[in-house]
């Protein structure tokens, strides 16, 4: 990914969605050949000259200030995750290229697997900004039974959600949580442009997927930290839960997630239900390893 693209189109696109009623400046004409501001429009919002910002847009972010970025963020109105993707973009441009690597594996921490391992009423696991589920509980290996299939390792959520007809019965909401996915991984690819694997997820889901094309060619950035998701799942029907992703900040790049239920909801019998399968498969598990042995 060429960085100086990625800020180019990036800001062209937060600036056509702005038009100067919006951003409160005053309207000369209706024959605006721009449908959201004009370059120099967002220059004079930010406080900067015009062959600054265009500069800018067009890629040269050497030496850009943190707080001319500021300037550009209110200027253009974008939110915390927008904010966060623009100033790693301009970091990247201010550090330089660096050689595209494959990273080491990544491994789980064996004190994190105990605190996973522990959460045993909610499906609990760890994932890193690829999306890629590195170690999951007992219940979340049942929730999760439709994505780990995936003879793939280790099994990713993108992957699941584009290429794999089951996950449009998984979720139930799946044009909201493709948007969303797409967006975490374009976030991702900016705090990390040069990540191997990331580059080549992208590459495959680009190559297989329309939807995830016209997705990601919309430059949409979003925090993947929270919110309320729909599933159908094979064993257990509908379930409604609650989603939360907390970073670990001794393991850079990687967030243990939960799911669940309000209490006394069909959701929470559900999850109680894919529970008693769980352990019961567990069970039987032994039996045969007992009588084998």
């Amino acid at each position: 990914m060429n960085n100086a693209t990625e800020i180019r189109e990036f800001l062209s696109s937060r600036r056509a969605r702005i038009g100067p009623e919006r951003a409160g400046l005053p309207m000369y004409g209706r024959n605006r050949r721009v449908t959201g501001l004009r370059r120099e429009e967002v220059a004079l919002l930010a406080d900067i000259s015009v062959e600054y910002y265009t500069r800018l847009e067009r890629g040269n972010a050497r030496g850009v200030s943190d707080e001319v970025m500021d300037a550009v963020s209110r200027a253009l109105q974008l939110d915390e995750a927008e904010r966060a993707h623009l100033f790693d973009l301009v970091r990247i441009a201010n550090i330089g290229r660096s050689p595209s690597r494959s990273p080491g594996p990544v491994r789980v921490r064996p004190s994190i697997r105990r605190i996973v391992d522990a959460i045993a009423t909610i499906p609990a696991f760890v994932h890193n900004g690829r999306l890629d589920v590195l170690y999951t509980n007992p219940l979340a290996e049942a929730f999760y039974s439709e994505h780990l299939r995936d003879p793939i390792r280790p099994a990713n959520s993108a992957r699941f959600l584009f290429l794999d007809p089951r996950a449009r019965t998984f979720y139930v909401d799946w044009e909201t949580i493709a948007h969303d996915v797409v967006a975490a991984l374009r976030g991702e690819a900016g705090r990390n442009p040069y990540d191997r694997p990331l580059s080549d997820l992208v590459g495959q889901l680009s190559t297989r997927s329309e939807e995830f094309r016209v997705l990601w060619a919309s430059h949409d950035v979003r925090f993947h930290r929270s919110g309320t998701k729909r599933f159908h799942h094979p064993l257990v029907g509908d379930l409604t839960l609650a989603y939360e992703s907390l970073e670990l900040p001794a393991d850079p790049g990687l967030a243990l997630a939960t799911y669940s239920a309000e209490p006394g909801s069909p959701s929470e019998e559900g999850l109680r239900q894919l529970a008693r399968w769980t352990e019961t498969r567990a069970k039987l598990t032994t039996m045969e390893a007992g009588t084998s042995a």
